[in-house]
């Protein structure tokens, strides 16, 4: 892989993150969290259908998945969205959507009539996978440079 042509310095990088307002920065983060808010809220609301939910994919025990699932998809996007350890949400999240996609959207194995809009829902969630990892880089990469910044100005 290529080395980037310009090095980025503390200098730098405050003007880098001027290019766009920092509420469509966080919308941004919202947007990507959307579906899991979504998901942690709905499972809290109907416990015993995210029960069936977990049964549905054969993870067992399901009431501990279930639980654990609520938990991760609601607390991973709290720390993205209020910005406490972003980058460890992001790859937790990474994570869960990774596995999750394995689990849930085999197309390979669906029936010929499934395999399209399985195939799509995999890829999508790649495409998720991807984002949250983005995340994870931005975020390890801000907090380097703000370090980097502090100690040059000791």
């Amino acid at each position: 892989m290529p080395e980037p042509t310009t090095t980025l310095t503390p200098a730098s990088a405050g003007a880098s993150t001027l290019l766009l307002p920092r509420w469509l920065h966080w919308l941004a983060l919202l947007l990507l969290c959307a579906a899991y808010l979504q998901g942690g809220l709905v499972k809290l609301a109907d416990f015993r259908g995210a029960i069936a939910e977990m049964q549905h994919f054969g993870l067992s025990p399901a009431v501990p998945m279930a639980i654990a699932t609520i938990v991760l998809e609601l607390g991973a996007c709290a720390m993205i969205l209020l910005g406490w350890r972003r980058w460890l949400g992001a790859l937790a999240l990474a994570a869960f959507t990774l596995a999750a996609t394995f689990v849930a959207n085999r197309f390979w194995q669906a029936p010929p009539d499934a395999q399209f809009m399985m195939a799509n829902a995999f890829f999508e969630h790649l495409g998720l996978v991807g984002g949250f990892v983005l995340v994870a880089w931005h975020d390890l990469r801000e907090r380097a440079l703000r370090t980097q910044l502090a100690q040059t100005e000791r």
